[in-house]
């Protein structure tokens, strides 16, 4: 019986030393740890690098058990996506050279593969991108991903806003929704849906965030095209309210296959209340495969935009009812099942969510046959494709049950054309 017991121990003891880990020294790379036993090693990763920290944990046998921590992290480093913020200085062709925020250093990107951005010489970019960077002049990196920054409060405004600014005292927006805020000056876009960029001098206190709605009052304005400058001077919240039966911020994009000019005839069931460029009888522009837009002035634009009043029923038997804090999320989904690419879905979305995401519930439609009846759009030549992408929409303090809507798109082939907008409509008895 001794003899058993005592067997039995030492294999326990055997198996201990072999598989039971012993805790090391936490490092000082951000907090990573190695618990070693003879056959193999834990790591617990928790390592500073510059896209943020590097949290896994990481069973390693064997030969890998005797390798170094170091060594181990020169296999996982290449493999994740670092971050860096430039100013963009030059754009040709695919290729962007930009200047690194923090140390000034000059690094050039492809921007073939990445999401399609207005970004422009003098824009502070965020960029993703794995790997290191190469050392050559220009520094180079393997982009990924690329964003506008929103909160920049670290830094004073890079650049010029405007090329030439010329004194404006008719452009006064009141009601406004910050899109960028730096440490000197806040970037905002009116609430009532206007193609244009306000950049207003002044120190926005931490009480406000990106995507808050304020009312601004302010002096020295100045204007180029659809930018305008001014000295801020007061800034408070806003209580401006969408107004119901208004169809807000119908843009059409026009992606032709090869540059061409294009007419696009709007026929509304109703009255126009506001358009840009102006309409008259129609739009005619030169289009760019990529959708850029240029009038016979010379004056170029993402799309073509109206607002108006149309006089329709809405068909509101099917739909969804989502809550509010998952109202970003559903519309992901929905907008790209309905055809949008990520930049379309994304300028939706962030015309639409702030009027949405604080409600209890949001009952959406996405109207078809009603929106195209009340407001007939041709162009000439005619478009391949055409995706018109219209949301009704209303608050409700309760779920409502409601069947689910199909939502579908056409595949984009040929010439395309691209629409979305929305309006708020009262509940139905």
């Amino acid at each position: 019986m001794k003899k058993w017991i005592f067997w039995s121990a030492a294999a326990l003891l055997v198996l201990a030393i072999l598989f039971v880990p012993i805790p090391g020294a936490q490092m000082r790379d951000g907090g990573t740890r190695e618990y070693t036993a003879l056959t193999y090693k834990v790591v617990s990763w928790h390592r500073l690098y510059p896209g943020g920290v590097y949290e896994e944990t990481k069973v390693y046998w064997l030969g890998d058990r005797y390798r170094s921590t170091e060594d181990l992290w020169a296999e996982i480093e290449p493999t994740l996506t670092n971050q860096l913020v430039g100013q963009i200085t030059e754009i040709s062709g695919d290729q962007v050279l930009v200047r690194a925020v923090d140390n000034g250093d000059a690094i050039t990107f492809s921007k073939k593969d990445l999401p399609p951005m207005d970004a422009q010489v003098g824009a502070t970019v965020v960029i993703s991108y794995t790997g290191g960077i190469m050392e050559s002049y220009p520094a180079q990196i393997h982009a990924v991903d690329w964003h506008l920054p929103t909160d920049l409060r670290y830094m004073n405004f890079p650049g010029v806003w405007l090329a030439e600014p010329k004194p404006e005292e008719a452009l006064l927006f009141e009601h406004l929704t910050i899109t960028q805020i730096y440490a000197d000056c806040f970037i905002a876009t009116p609430v009532i849906p206007l193609p244009y960029e306000l950049k207003l001098n002044g120190t926005l206190s931490e009480d406000w965030c990106v995507g808050d709605q304020v009312s601004c009052t302010y002096e020295n304005i100045r204007a180029d095209g659809n930018r305008v400058e001014a000295d801020l001077l007061t800034v408070e919240p806003s209580d401006f309210q969408l107004e119901e039966f208004v169809a807000y911020k119908p843009v059409i994009y026009l992606y032709p296959e090869t540059a061409q000019k294009v007419t696009v005839t709007l026929e509304p069931r109703g009255r126009l209340t506001c358009t840009y460029p102006a309409y008259e009888g129609g739009w005619t522009v030169t289009a760019q495969p990529d959708g850029t837009l240029t009038d016979e002035k010379g004056q170029t634009y993402n799309y073509l935009y109206w607002e108006g009043q149309l006089d329709t029923r809405w068909d509101l038997c099917l739909g969804f009812c989502v809550r509010g804090e998952d109202t970003a999320a559903f519309l992901e989904q929905a907008l790209a099942q309905l055809g949008l690419t990520r930049r379309e879905a994304n300028e939706f979305i962030v015309y639409w969510l702030p009027q949405m995401e604080q409600n209890a519930w949001n009952v959406i439609a996405f109207q078809q046959q009603a929106y195209t009846d009340a407001a007939a759009l041709t162009t000439q030549p005619q478009a391949d494709t055409a995706i018109r992408v219209f949301m009704t929409w209303y608050p409700s303090e309760s779920y409502v049950n409601l069947p689910a809507q199909e939502l579908t798109a056409p595949d984009r082939k040929g010439f395309t054309l691209v629409e979305w907008g929305g309006v708020a409509v009262t509940p139905p008895a």
